[in-house]
């Protein structure tokens, strides 16, 4: 395995804790969430279900729509469904709720600083996107539609889903929508594992990530 390999796989992973890490941040933080987070949130209020592990059925869901789209999923798109939910139950069981407004902002902008970084890791690493990203790239490759309409009918539904089940929307809904799109890219040019001719041609390392860098959906995703 050629240290480059090694530097993907491990950045991979890493990107992957710190996206569900962020995410427990912004919930803990309680001044609203992203749509697939309030999403998330409202499932899990209506079923019972805990938070880490609708992440993860939900990230399975949306994988299957990915068949009449013809998009073929990465090593990273798989481990993007199995590890964030988890790493997001890690974070919500270690993290405190501020009371105070001023805690509860810099919580807040703490997780969307760290969700950048991670978004920057785990696109960076070139394993493919996840989920939800993909599910908005391949519409708009399939059928032509705008990527900018994709985002806005997926975002806008799954949030209004999200917040008739009891979700989280807040001012920090309205930043996340704001800010996540520029600051990812920032993140990603500087975290980009450049290619190599000698490293493994593996699943999902063709994927553009600078369309998903600009229209990032996975919490954020990204998640």
């Amino acid at each position: 395995m050629s240290l480059l390999f090694a530097r993907r796989v491990a950045q991979l992973l890493v990107g992957l804790f710190l996206y569900g890490f962020a995410i427990a941040m912004m919930i803990q933080a309680s001044v609203g969430v992203s749509p697939w987070d309030v999403l998330s949130q409202g499932v899990s209020l209506q079923s019972g279900i805990p938070f880490g592990l609708v992440t993860n059925l939900i990230g399975v869901v949306v994988l299957l729509f990915w068949i009449p789209i013809r998009q073929k999923p990465g090593i990273g798109t798989l481990l993007n469904v199995l590890l964030i939910g988890p790493s997001a139950e890690v974070g919500l069981a270690v993290l405190p709720t501020p009371d105070q407004l001023w805690a509860q902002v810099l919580l807040f902008a703490g997780g969307l600083a760290l969700l950048a970084v991670a978004t920057g890791l785990y696109i960076g690493a070139r394993f493919g996107p996840g989920p939800r990203d993909g599910l908005m790239t391949g519409i708009h490759h399939r059928w032509g539609v705008r990527i900018w309409i994709v985002r806005t009918v997926i975002e806008i539904t799954v949030l209004s889903i999200g917040w008739l089940l009891g979700g989280n929307v807040g001012l920090g809904t309205v930043a996340f929508a704001l800010l996540i799109g520029p600051m990812v890219n920032v993140a990603l040019p500087l975290l980009h594992v450049p290619e190599s001719r000698r490293e493994p041609k593996l699943a999902g390392n063709a994927q553009p990530a600078a369309v998903i860098a600009a229209t990032p959906l996975e919490s954020g995703t990204s998640t």
